[in-house]
């Protein structure tokens, strides 16, 4: 007898989370982990924040029910991340045309919004960088829609190839959807300057593409409000546009899963529309948010006192993940790997090495170093302790 499910071959492991499992598994006390894209203080540990931790107490001396959620989400949390993304002060929020959705995570609002595009403009095609993140591909195909690549990386020069990336967005149709990382590159840690910020908005309206900013990393380059200078080259009168939006990492709030979906219409009217799609495919996917980790992120970004505290957090981290790599580039060069001082012109936890897939093998095999493919280091992720033994192992493999 036949089963349901007998037939199936097993799929691969994910490129990042399956990595993050057999590290769990590695028995070598010596195993260092530079492939999970989480923040870690000099001790290994992902804190909860202060800030986190009081937002915490209040909610729950205050907490009387356990009610749903709205489908869009808590009133309060949608102000406060709309004020936070956009700032207090855009046009666009004061005209009525942002409107915002609690998702469960950054990934959530990927997902809904693919959703909502394949709801809306079922033939459009998704046009992501190379590389990017391995996940976002995935989320498309998952919600049928098309996908294209266009040029991001320069392999000769370790920047950005920016005539390239144009060159490539002014042959994609009106209608497609671009893809953009609002800041802290994944997996490169190379972004746009407002220079260049400005030419693909040109490109973006000339070509009548939707841009779709992939926010995951607010405060982690070069803070709150310089890190959204692309999204508000973008946010013309009138331009329509797509923000996915993770409190993961700047709250780190990593399973709590906290994100949004910003919906920035032509006008009111439409953007009030648009939210009617969206809110059906949420009720379609999880029905409405959960509510704790934005509670959180309300809490303390209502309250001037913890809001204060909680910035204060993030320039912390934010200067911390920039002294790693400062300290990682020295420890390359100390370790005789010299000529990498391009990626102290890099932004967020990522660098992108250029590893063959044999050397990230070697890393991993040879020196209990994981991480992920093409190189892809989480300077978030050194310590004193690790920093050196990395070093050594990178230079290692890089010298044959």
């Amino acid at each position: 007898m036949s089963t349901f499910f007998g037939g199936l071959a097993p799929l691969p492991p994910d490129a990042i989370l399956g990595l993050t499992e057999e590290f769990n598994r590695d028995p070598r006390p010596e195993r260092i982990s530079l492939a999970s894209g989480v923040y870690v203080d000099e001790s290994g540990i992902t804190p909860v924040l202060p800030s986190v931790v009081e937002a915490e107490r209040r909610i729950l001396a205050a907490q009387t029910t356990k009610l749903y959620k709205p489908i869009a989400g808590d009133p309060a949390y949608l102000r406060a991340v709309r004020a936070l993304v956009f700032g207090a002060d855009a046009a666009a929020v004061a005209e009525g045309r942002v409107e915002t959705l609690h998702t469960p995570g950054g990934t959530g609002a990927l997902r809904v919004a693919a959703d909502l595009i394949h709801r809306t403009r079922p033939g459009a095609t998704v046009w992501v960088s190379t590389p990017t993140w391995p996940n976002h591909p995935q989320v498309f195909a998952a919600a049928g829609l098309k996908s294209a690549s266009y040029p991001y990386l320069d392999a000769a020069t370790g920047g950005l190839d920016a005539e390239g990336m144009l060159g490539a967005l002014r042959a994609a149709a009106p209608g497609d959807v671009v893809l953009l990382h609002a800041c802290c590159h994944n997996p490169t840690g190379i972004d746009p300057d407002a220079a260049l910020w400005a030419r693909i908005a040109e490109v973006v309206a000339e070509r009548n593409l939707l841009p779709f900013l992939d926010f995951a990393y607010q405060g982690f380059g070069d803070g709150l409000v310089e890190d959204a200078t692309g999204l508000r080259v973008l946010l013309r009168p009138g331009a329509e546009l797509i923000v996915a939006s993770s409190f993961s990492k700047n709250f780190s709030l990593y399973d709590e899963r906290v994100g949004a979906l910003s919906l920035v219409g032509a006008t009111r009217e439409e953007t009030a529309t648009l939210l009617t799609h969206a809110k059906a495919a949420v009720r379609a996917n999880y029905s409405n948010p959960p509510a704790h980790g934005g509670e959180v992120v309300a809490t303390i970004l209502g309250d001037a006192e913890l809001r204060a505290r909680w910035e204060a957090e993030v320039t912390e981290m934010r200067e911390r993940i920039h002294a790693n790599r400062r300290a990682f580039v020295a420890g390359l060069a100390a370790a005789g790997a010299t000529g990498w001082e391009r990626l102290l012109e890099q932004r967020g936890m990522f660098s992108l090495l250029g590893l063959s897939a044999d050397q990230v093998r070697r890393l991993k095999e040879e020196h209990a170093v994981y991480v992920v493919g093409g190189g892809r280091v989480n300077v978030a992720g050194f310590t004193r302790r690790n920093l050196e033994p990395a070093c050594r192992a990178i230079a290692s493999v890089l010298a044959g």
